[in-house]
C-alpha cells in the first residue's frame, strides 16, 4: 500500500507533500503535466507576488465570505510565515510600496528549483504525466505513460487546482467525480467589450489614475484596453460584483471632484466641444478620451452641464466577463461544508483537499498564493496525523 499520496504539484500540493514528509510519511506526488507548478511559474513571469505585508485582519478580509473558513490556516501560515519560508529556500525578498512582497529576482523558477531539490532530499517521489481519473472503490486511479495505474494510499491530499488555465494543468475535471463541489465561476477576470473601429488605435494603451466601481466595491488600480476588451489588476477585485450583475462605472478623474470639474467647464456653451475640454483643459490621455466617446455614443448630444457627472461615473456598457479558462483563478470548488476542520473530505475518510480546488476566492496581490500554501500545509499536517 502507498503510504501518502498527493495529487497535484502546484504550491498547495508541494506544501502538503513537505508537511507529510517532515512527519515521517513516505510521499508520492502525482502530477498530470510534464513538469510541476506550471501555473506558479506563469505567475512569476510578471513578477512573483508571494504575499502582502499588511495587518492580519486586513489581509484576512480580502477573502470575504471565505475568511472564517481560512482563518485558522492563515493564522498558522500567513504573510510573515510565507516570507520566512521563501527566505529559507534562499530567496531574497523585497516589499513594494503597496505592501506586495516579491523575490528580488522577481521570478518563480529559482524558488521552485530550490523547493523541488529540498523535497528530493526528503525522498519525495514526483510522478509526471500521471492524470487522476477518479476512484475505484477506495483506490485512486490514474492514466500514466505506462498505462492505467491504481494506488491504494493510506492518506491522500487532493491539490488539483481550480478550472482556469487548463493548458497549465488546472482543468477542473476532478469535479465530475468529487461530491460537494460548487460550480466553477471566473475570478480575477478580464472583461469582453465589443469595440467599434474607433478604439483600434488605442489597443494596448493603459488606463491609469482611474477608479473602477461595481456594486459596493471600488478599485484604484490600472487596466489596459485590449483588442478583446479591458484587462488588468484594477478590474480583478470587482469580479464578484460583476458576476452578480453589478454595473461597472469608471471615474476618469478620481482626484478631481465634480464641483471642481464644473468650475473648469468652458465659459461659452455655444462653442464648447467635449473633445477640446478633455484634451486641452483636463489633459486626458487619448485612450481615456476615446473610451469616453465609445461609451457615450460620441457624446454629441450630452449637455455640457452633465460632462462632470459623466466623467465621474462613466458607465462601461455591453461588457461580459472573459471565459472561465482565461480567468486568473476561479470561484467554486469543494465546499467547506463537505470538509471537516482538518480539510478532510467527509465522504472519504483519509482524503484531504487544499489550494485552489477549495471553494474560496481572493483578489490578486499575494492572497492567492498565500492561501494555497497555507491550506496545503494544513491539509498535509492533518493527513500526516490521520489513522484509519
Amino acid at each position: 500500500m502507498t503510504d501518502a499520496l498527493v495529487i497535484g504539484a502546484g504550491p498547495a500540493g508541494l506544501m502538503a507533500a513537505e508537511a507529510l514528509a517532515r512527519a515521517g510519511r513516505t510521499v508520492t506526488v502525482a502530477e498530470a503535466m510534464p513538469s510541476p507548478a506550471r501555473k506558479f511559474l506563469m505567475a512569476g513571469k510578471s513578477g512573483l507576488n508571494l504575499t502582502k505585508d499588511e495587518p492580519f485582519d486586513s489581509f484576512l478580509a480580502a477573502y470575504a465570505d471565505a475568511a472564517p473558513g481560512l482563518r485558522p490556516m492563515l493564522e498558522q501560515f500567513g504573510p510573515t510565515e510565507v516570507q520566512a519560508w521563501a527566505r529559507g529556500l534562499g530567496q531574497e525578498l523585497f516589499t513594494g510600496s503597496s505592501g506586495r512582497v516579491f523575490p528580488t529576482v522577481m521570478k518563480a523558477s529559482p524558488l521552485l528549483r530550490a523547493w523541488l531539490a529540498r523535497l528530493g532530499d526528503m525522498d519525495v517521489t514526483l510522478n509526471r504525466r500521471w492524470r487522476w481519473t477518479g476512484w475505484d472503490g477506495t483506490a485512486v486511479t490514474f492514466d500514466t505513460p505506462d498505462g492505467p495505474r491504481t494506488l491504494a494510499p493510506a492518506v491522500t491530499v487532493l491539490a488539483c487546482g481550480g478550472a482556469s488555465w487548463a493548458r497549465l494543468g488546472s482543468d477542473g475535471a476532478w469535479a465530475d467525480w468529487t461530491p460537494g463541489t460548487a460550480p466553477f465561476q471566473p475570478a480575477n477576470a478580464a472583461l469582453s467589450v465589443p469595440w467599434s473601429a474607433h478604439m483600434r488605435p488605442h489597443f494596448g494603451q493603459p488606463l491609469k489614475a482611474v477608479a473602477w466601481r461595481a456594486g459596493n466595491t471600488t478599485s484604484r488600480g490600472e487596466a489596459v484596453i485590449s483588442a478583446r476588451g479591458i484587462e488588468g489588476g484594477g478590474l480583478y477585485h470587482l469580479t464578484p460584483a460583476l458576476r452578480a450583475g453589478a454595473t461597472l462605472t469608471l471615474d476618469m478623474v478620481p482626484d478631481i471632484d465634480a464641483e471642481t470639474l464644473a468650475r473648469r467647464l468652458p465659459k461659452n456653451p455655444r462653442k464648447a466641444r467635449l473633445s477640446h475640454w478633455l484634451k486641452n483643459t483636463l489633459r486626458l490621455p487619448a485612450a481615456k478620451s476615446a473610451l469616453v466617446f465609445e461609451m457615450t455614443g460620441g457624446a454629441g448630444q450630452l449637455p455640457m452641464a452633465r460632462w462632470p457627472e459623466m466623467l465621474k461615473s462613466l458607465a462601461i456598457a455591453n461588457t461580459a466577463l472573459r471565459p472561465l479558462d482565461e480567468a486568473i483563478s476561479t470561484a467554486g470548488g469543494l465546499r467547506f461544508d463537505a470538509l471537516d476542520q482538518g480539510l478532510m473530505v467527509k465522504s472519504r475518510p483519509g482524503t484531504f483537499a487544499a489550494g485552489e480546488m477549495l471553494d474560496w476566492e481572493a483578489p490578486t496581490g499575494g492572497y492567492l498564493i498565500t492561501a494555497c500554501l497555507a491550506t496545503g500545509l494544513w491539509a498535509g499536517r492533518h493527513a500526516a496525523r490521520f489513522r484509519p
